[in-house]
């Protein structure tokens, strides 16, 4: 249950606005005015914050430039009178989601709200301590990699501006999942986002296909047509695979992009439009640019904060968080209540090297789904592809990420050090103990177990604390390592 703060000091609307959100599932606290707003974010947690502009002791504009400072992770919407909306667009700017004018509906509350809390989810704005970055479909960002938290990072600042964008990677990697995730937090967020492919789109048609046409400018154009620039006035259009168009197509787009003005075909007219271009592809630019097949004031021109999407293998902690993320996906588009993989099946999948990325990885899920009849995933059930792959072993490119566990200096802590006399007469970090007659005593298992920890404690400070990525990186499966956590009473909290 979302928790949301109604912040105003006319308590007959504060009342009203509280009743609205309770009947529609929301939990709902209340403030006077913006200094006990203040104090209740700092002490609370909130998904988001409704607050009015005109109160005592701290207003709204100066309470939202302390929350936002406290957590920009709150959403804040702001309540205006119609004579303060320069307020509300100064708000806005200052960061909040969006303003409503009084009087406002219960119906225009409770949509804008929701469509916070969406826009929100595709883009942790802050600390990105959740590892999935949602679009609010079926595709999601999944990731706690040092890699996918950079790219969440670029995400966030790029959503708040407006200049082009080109995003870099790999077929498979998501491009246009991150062109949704910056247009949907950006200002343009209630306007039209608009993608095409345009590699699938034949040469002689591209220019009718963006630009739009007159009656009878060629054959087969029976009426006018919009082209996707002008349907995406005012929002954003999502060029992907820009780097297959001709040379006459990029001196076109380069127009656009510096004049926000077209020509239709056929037409005597220029159309200006408002729109911001996201453009992406996996072609290599820079060798393009030299051969002279793709133009370099078009790349500069697009690549102003340039996004690189790794590919899957070179971000192998996040596969769990991924196959977690398709067999719950599945489990629920199938009915079905498959519990996950077992441990032969996770370790195929970490050493297979995935040249189709995430596509590939949801695909070889829902193909295991299909044919698995237990309620794990076994290796018999993946497909032949991936168990050839994986046979052959790692990557030079995932041994290269893979963190290493310092084996030689567990050993020397654990099994090497000196005798000494300290602790009581208990020989600290070696497997024998003197007994009352002097003499010594060794248990294996009480050797095996400090082993055990100190690996377990190493491990996890490597990775931060992660449990998932200790699990994948140490090769110790999840649910053995949780055991063992909580046997040896280890915080992984304390490693973060």
């Amino acid at each position: 249950m979302h928790k949301v703060l109604v912040v105003d000091d006319d308590k007959v609307l504060q009342d009203s606005v509280r009743q609205a959100l309770e009947f529609h599932h929301f939990f709902v606290d209340t403030a006077d005015n913006g200094k006990e707003a203040l104090n209740k974010v700092t002490s609370e947690k909130y998904d988001l914050v409704v607050m009015d502009v005109n109160m005592p002791e701290m207003d709204g504009i100066e309470a939202l430039e302390q929350i936002k400072k406290y957590s920009p992770s709150i959403i804040v919407l702001i309540l205006t009178a119609y004579s303060n909306v320069g307020d509300a667009v100064k708000a806005v700017k200052l960061g909040a989601f969006n303003y409503l004018e009084k009087p406002i509906t219960s119906e225009n509350l409770v949509a804008l709200i929701k469509r916070a809390l969406k826009a929100r989810s595709l883009v942790e704005t802050s600390k990105f301590s959740a590892p999935t970055l949602s679009l609010g479909n079926e595709d999601k960002f999944v990731g706690e990699s040092d890699e996918m938290l950079k790219v969440f990072n670029v995400i966030s600042k790029l959503a708040q501006v407006n200049t082009p964008v080109l995003i870099r990677g790999e077929s498979g990697t998501g491009k246009e999942l991150v062109a949704k995730a910056i247009h949907y937090n950006g200002p343009r967020k209630d306007d039209r986002f608009v993608t095409i492919n345009l590699a699938a789109v034949p040469d002689n048609l591209i220019e009718s296909e963006l630009f739009g046409h007159e009656k009878g400018a060629f054959t087969g154009a029976s009426e006018r047509k919009i082209g996707k620039f002008q349907y995406a006035d005012g929002g954003t259009i999502f060029l992907d695979e820009i780097g297959d168009i001709s040379a006459t197509m990029q001196v076109k787009l380069l127009r656009v992009l510096q004049e926000k003005v077209f020509t239709p075909v056929g037409a005597n007219r220029d159309v200006k439009v408002d729109v911001r271009v996201i453009a992406a592809s996996h072609k290599p630019f820079e060798e393009m640019i030299k051969e002279g097949s793709f133009r370099e004031d078009l790349f500069y021109r697009l690549n102003v904060l340039p996004v690189y999407l790794p590919p899957l293998r070179e971000r192998v902690a996040d596969i769990p968080f991924l196959v977690d993320y398709y067999v719950s996906y599945f489990n629920s588009l199938h009915n079905l209540e498959i519990k996950g993989l077992n441990e032969e099946a996770t370790g195929i999948l970490s050493t297979y090297s995935w040249p189709g990325n995430i596509r590939e990885l949801r695909n070889v899920i829902e193909h295991a789904f299909i044919i698995e009849s237990s309620e794990e995933i076994r290796p018999a059930s993946l497909p032949d592809s991936v168990m050839k792959g994986a046979a052959q072993g790692p990557t030079g490119t995932q041994e290269e990420e893979a963190t290493r566990i310092d084996f030689k200096g567990i050993r020397e802590s654990v099994l090497d050090r000196e005798m000494t006399d300290e602790d009581a007469g208990q020989y600290r970090f070696t497997f024998a103990q003197i007994t009352e007659n002097n003499g010594i005593k060794m248990d294996f298992q009480v050797a095996k177990d400090l082993f055990e920890k100190e690996f377990i404690v190493q491990a996890l400070k490597l990775n931060k604390g992660k449990i998932n990525q200790t699990a994948l990186k140490a090769n110790i499966p999840k649910k053995t390592l949780l055991r063992k956590i909580e046997k040896y009473e280890i915080s992984p909290k304390s490693f973060y």
